[in-house]
């Protein structure tokens, strides 16, 4: 039954963005010669990376691989992953991105729900392999012949609409990731969007997302359709602001894409640097979570006048839907920033939590950022993937964020959750599939996880149990071990604490807000040391 909706809502505009390959193909016959990713082994121009991409996708296709067929690519970020992905979209197949760092168990989830028919790896072969076929991504070709002909094609390819370009998971309830399925759709418009809002299409942006995060898809794709250079940022500087400082001077980094925390900890770092003369930085992109104005933050951007701040929101389930671009001296800007208007094509619509104020509400997703949908997952599709009486564009399905908004001036602003999800250093996490996870652990028989807020900007995960004392006594660092096997870092708690009951709502529900309050207590009582009865 479709959702009939006085509802308020902002429109983004008519948009007819062109295909992501044909974008591709275009700057490389264009550009053939310019540089379009530097990692650590080499440097590719757009005519090298058409050369490779080619060869991957002969080796696709010799292995049966067909459109709507899906394949697994896994290795750390690098020029190889790039070529792979870009290979797997023209041969019309999907691309489902696996992070070499995730746990095995995790990742063997992931390949058998895809239903993937083959899995391509750079580097060593991976562990969760097995009963898969898996083939080594072939090294580029010798380098081609300037001004040969047509050597800057690029491959036969498919586009359409509906045409899955990927799926990528996202944290579930269940104890197991879910897969968001993105159409063609919704990524030709995302990667159109960027290459055109940017203050150049073509500039020299940093790969600093990894791989199963679905802003790998705007720093690869926004920077290659607009005939910009990709450069792969070493993995070690993903958690060292102060070299990665040096790093953006070096490689004359004019755009960034970061998560919130990594923001706090660049602008930290640059707080004590003498001079930030050697940055070229025109604009950073943030996203991941609501921006906090610190003075950090402030100062940064005031001693790069020529830099601005882009605050982008979305979904694995929507990619770009919103963004909002900070404007005037930076002592200036509010402390909790905007979310902004929608992107052309995206209609933003608020399902209000009050009828006496219609524009605070729910905010639902319609139009092309729109995805197909969770594989595998038809109850959960039912709930979150809503149909609607048709908007006023013409709209008639969109999708549950659970993210809670007010609309002022225009003006998207982010309030909280409607649900238990929460960001962790950027990274959606759902604490009840952290939940899940602890309850198959031996010994315990509740257990609620929750975010706590350590300090300005900074949040952790935290776990309280009850635990089974027949079965002798809980070993929380154990348990903790056991939750690093199956589930991501950023939603492995950073500690267990074992209490004889949880708190409980007059319902009888555990209380989360009051675990959280309990958490927080002991936290600060032992200064950030496991306190008794807790393993970090």
């Amino acid at each position: 039954m479709a959702t009939s909706h006085p509802f308020s809502s902002l429109w983004g505009g008519p948009a007819a963005p062109p295909c992501l390959l044909e974008a591709l193909a275009a700057t490389a016959t264009t550009r053939p010669d310019k540089v379009a990713i530097r990692d650590d082994d080499r440097e590719l121009t757009y005519r090298d990376l058409t050369a490779w991409t080619r060869r991957v996708v002969t080796l696709l296709v010799d292995q049966g691989i067909r459109p709507g067929d899906r394949v697994a690519i896994t290795g750390t970020r690098s020029a190889a992953i790039v070529a792979a992905m870009l290979a797997t979209v023209y041969a019309g197949a999907t691309y489902v991105p696996l992070d070499a760092g995730y746990p095995v168990k995790r990742l063997e989830h992931m390949t058998t729900d895809s239903g993937a028919k083959l899995l391509l790896f750079a580097d060593r072969e991976p562990a969760f392999a097995a009963g898969l076929r898996s083939l080594r991504i072939p090294p580029p070709p010798e380098r081609p012949t300037a001004g040969t002909s047509g050597d800057a094609a690029m491959p036969a390819h498919r586009c359409e609409a509906e045409l899955p370009v990927y799926i990528i998971y996202t944290s579930g309830s269940t104890g197991l990731p879910k897969g968001a399925v993105l159409p063609h759709r919704c990524i030709d418009n995302m990667a159109h969007w960027q290459r055109s809002h940017s203050v150049r299409p073509d500039l020299r942006t940093a790969q600093f997302t990894p791989l199963n995060f679905d802003v790998w898809f705007q720093e690869v794709l926004g920077t290659l359709c607009g005939g910009g250079t990709l450069v792969i940022m070493p993995e070690p500087l993903r958690r060292d602001p102060i070299a990665l400082l040096d790093w953006l001077a070096d490689n004359r980094i004019e755009r960034l894409f970061l998560p919130y925390v990594a923001l706090n900890m660049l602008t930290a770092a640059a707080a004590a640097a003498d001079s930030l003369d050697g940055l070229v930085l025109q604009e950073v992109n943030l996203g991941g979570e609501q921006l906090v104005c610190t003075p950090a933050v402030r100062d940064f951007f005031r001693r790069l006048p020529g830099c601005r701040l882009n605050i982008h929101y979305g979904q694995s389930e929507s990619a770009m839907v919103t963004a909002h671009t900070l404007t005037g001296p930076p002592g200036d800007w509010p402390t909790l920033a905007p979310i902004g208007r929608p992107l052309p094509g995206c209609e933003a619509i608020v399902d209000p939590v009050d009828q006496d104020e219609p524009a605070v509400g729910e905010l639902l997703v319609a139009g092309l950022p729109l995805s197909t949908g969770y594989l595998n997952q038809p109850g959960l599709n039912a709930s979150r993937y809503i149909p609607l009486d048709p908007t006023r564009h013409g709209h008639n399905r969109a999708f549950r964020t659970g993210d809670l908004v007010r609309i002022e001036d225009d003006i998207i602003h982010y309030v909280g959750r409607a649900d238990n999800e929460v960001k962790i250093r950027g990274v959606r996490v759902n604490p009840l599939e952290v939940d899940a996870c602890l309850l198959a652990q031996p010994g315990i028989t509740e257990a609620v996880c929750v975010p706590i807020e350590v300090a300005e900007g900074s949040r952790q995960l935290r776990a309280a149990v009850t635990v089974d004392a027949a079965n002798g006594v809980f070993d929380a660092g154990s348990a903790l071990s056991a939750l690093t096997e199956v589930l991501p870092g950023p939603s492995v708690p950073v500690s267990i604490t074992v209490l004889l009951a949880l708190p409980r709502t007059p319902s009888g529900k555990a209380d989360r807000k009051a675990v959280a309050q309990t958490l927080a207590g002991i936290h600060l009582r032992g200064h950030g040391q496991p306190a008794a009865g807790t393993a970090q």
